[in-house]
């Protein structure tokens, strides 16, 4: 299942407004509040220049509040359109301002303007300014399929822990075990090619999967390593899930004050974009439960004897990824723009390397008979159309990580499109990010799934309609063939069910990159966000082979039943798949001797501050060892040690070198800067 977003290919003219002469506002055209526009009526998010950043901001520090810029021409437009806020996008984090300003996220600013002005004509005034470099539209992003999962009965799930107490732990070949007993069912994590088979048909083949049993017996997972889930809410206390989700240890749960300074109150377990909250939800009527689906398949808790394995969730003896929740949806609501570019930027500042997003426009190829529009058709298209979203996801591929850990810049992975359409959709499709395409049990490319151009890799999906023929006593439509993952208790009381879809597919490659950060974490070695995206794609299974002739497949509605056979041509999909298969296995193996050796990170701390680093993180198998520090100058700066930690304070301002040396004899030379101010925090 994948979220259809509806878009409005006005705000691609955002940036192609023709000023007016006289540069008076239009008499105003009454709104119809009953008339549901494809954006949010009364505000625009502008992106202005950074001189006019600045002097909001200025007045922003002394009154609060503010409803005009300080820029004259700019004001009176604004006092035309009866504008009552200016309301920076993206909220001051101290932690990451300078950042935030060198990549221009400072200068975008929500305008709230009077109701009896249409969004096109307040843009149109605005971009004939000087003091506006860009106008966007706060597009409303819409769920067009809610179907909730198919559910898994407490009697099955029962069923299967008696057996797996009688039998030994399902494996590859030669693979890793877990002990969780639904994973016989999760085909898309081992697949040993004898699930699917009737009257002689087989329509499963071994290894169509993303091999997580030989990627195991390297890595299966480290809590160092986050992945923001931006989808609905995540079912933070479910037991298979929640040992596994990232919790803000300087926030306060259900707080209203911002305690750990970094512009969002409560964020606990991440923070809720929709109700603009740090309270997550998840057990709304309406919800589906596809965040905590996703979320299941990254990183439910691994070899704990209960429910199932995920790509990335631990082993028992280290703990899995954690998962960060940035809240989108919620019941019928729907997000914005707005709220998507947060979520985005705060996935950055706040530790996340991965950006799970099983959701993005229809494809450009999309049929409009059935899909009622098409969405943008080229990567120059979607930048003109999404100003705000494209900087804020540069924003996640240049700032996420650490130059000082394991990768640099962060991976982001969207759903490729359940149009079947021949070409996947943006924002997944842009050559910066991974768009994931959906395959059966056997190879083959899901009957739903996008292809084609913008398509990365591919990964297991489920496909409904094609095991149709397998439903039987036991086994329900929506269940054979399926992924099966972790969901809320109101939707399945088992607390597990089957999905599927491109954004099923999606967060299997989330893991997967996951796990191969958590490896190189593991080995000390150091990449870019450029160079996992090409040693994931590079490292990929072939499949064309089997995407050959005719694949019938029954096409079920659920109001009226089956229908007749359908046909998809499989020759179609030759070579379009992306690179392939995504093959955890493979690619932890290329990560060994790939990429470059950490090391231990030259400091800058501010004075009479100081900042923490955890040295065991530089050091192959550092969690076992002890560490010496000598400072050479301790008139600049001091360190002492705090458990796991290493805290280096600042004593004055200069700059003094400094080793540090392991147990094993291992050593780094590093310098120690002190600033008069300096962001204090810990590596």
């Amino acid at each position: 299942m994948k979220y259809r977003i509806l878009y409005c290919l006005m705000s691609v003219a955002a940036l192609s407004f023709v000023a007016c002469n006289d540069g008076d506002v239009p008499t105003p055209t009454p709104v119809d509040p009953q008339i549901s526009a494809p954006y949010v009526e009364g505000e625009l998010l502008v992106k202005f220049t950074s001189e006019v950043a600045d002097m909001i901001s200025s007045v922003e520090q002394t009154r609060g509040a503010v409803t005009r810029s300080g820029a004259p021409a700019l004001d009176e437009v604004l006092s035309m359109i009866e504008s009552y806020s200016l309301e920076r996008v993206f909220p001051v984090d101290e932690r990451t301002e300078e950042r935030t300003r060198r990549e221009g996220l400072h200068q975008w600013y929500v305008v709230r303007f009077g109701a009896d002005f249409k969004a096109e004509q307040v843009a149109e005034q605005l971009s004939t300014l000087g003091e506006v470099q860009n106008v966007d539209f706060n597009r409303t992003i819409k769920r067009a399929y809610n179907r909730k999962a198919t559910p898994l009965s407490i009697e099955r799930l029962a069923a299967m822990e008696q057996s797996a107490q009688r039998e030994t732990t399902r494996t590859g070949e030669g693979g890793a075990t877990m002990n969780d007993p639904l994973l016989p069912m999760q085909w898309h994590l081992i697949n040993n090619g004898d699930m699917f088979c009737k009257d002689g048909v087989i329509k499963s083949v071994r290894d169509a999967d993303v091999q997580c049993a030989e990627a195991w017996q390297r890595s299966a997972g480290d809590e160092q390593v986050i992945v923001a889930v931006l989808d609905e809410g995540v079912f933070v206390d479910h037991p298979d899930l929640r040992d596994n989700i990232w919790i803000n240890e300087d926030e306060v749960w259900r707080s209203h004050e911002d305690n750990d300074g970094n512009g969002y109150a409560g964020d606990i377990y991440g923070y809720n974009f929709v109700k603009n909250t740090g309270v997550i939800t998840w057990n709304n009527a309406y919800d589906s439960g596809h965040g905590s689906h996703v979320a299941g398949v990254i990183s439910a808790v691994n070899n704990n004897g209960v429910g199932i394995s995920s790509v990335a969730g631990g082993d028992g003896s280290r703990g899995g990824v954690k998962i960060m929740v940035c809240q989108l949806f919620s019941g019928y609501s729907g997000s914005n723009a707005l709220a998507v570019a947060r979520a985005i930027k705060y996935a950055a500042d706040n530790g996340a390397v991965v950006l799970q997003c099983s959701w993005g426009y229809v494809s450009g190829a999309a049929n409009v008979y059935d899909w009622g529009e098409q969405g943008f058709a080229s990567q120059e298209e979607w930048e003109a159309g999404a100003p705000l979203e494209k900087s804020s996801l540069d924003y996640f591929t240049h700032n996420a990580g650490s130059p000082n850990g394991p990768i640099e810049g962060g991976v982001a992975i969207f759903a490729g499109g359940n149009e079947n359409a021949p070409m996947a959709g943006y924002p997944g499709a842009s050559e910066d990010y991974i768009s994931v395409a959906a395959t059966a049990a056997d190879f083959t490319a899901a009957v739903y799934t996008n292809y084609g151009p913008g398509t990365s890799v591919s990964a297991p999906g489920g496909d409904q309609d094609y095991y149709y023929d397998y439903i039987d006593e036991e086994h329900n439509y929506g269940e054979v063939g399926c992924i099966l993952s972790t969901l809320p208790y109101h939707i399945s009381p088992s607390g597990y069910g089957f999905m599927e879809g491109t954004s099923m597919a999606c967060p299997h490659v989330s893991g997967v990159v996951a796990l191969g950060i958590s490896y190189a974490a593991q080995l000390r070695r150091h990449f870019t966000e450029a160079e996992m995206r090409e040693l994931l794609c590079s490292t990929t299974a072939p499949i064309d082979e089997f995407q050959t002739g005719a694949k019938t497949y029954t096409r079920y509605v659920a109001d009226i039943g089956p229908i007749q056979p359908m046909q998809i041509n499989l020759n179609a999909y030759r070579g379009q798949m992306g690179t392939g298969q995504v093959d955890a296995g493979a690619l932890l193996a290329a990560i060994e001797g790939a990429g470059r050796q950490m090391s231990f990170p030259n400091l800058y701390v501010a004075e009479g501050s100081s900042v923490a680093v955890v040295p065991s993180r530089y050091f192959e198998g550092g969690e076992e060892l002890t560490y010496n520090v000598s400072i050479d100058n301790s008139a600049v700066a001091t360190v002492k040690s705090d458990g796991a930690k290493l805290i280096f304070c600042g004593v004055a301002e200069g700059v003094t070198s400094a080793k540090i040396t392991a147990s094993n004899g291992e050593s780094f030379a590093f310098n120690i800067t002190v600033r008069k101010k300096a962001v204090s925090g810990w590596l």
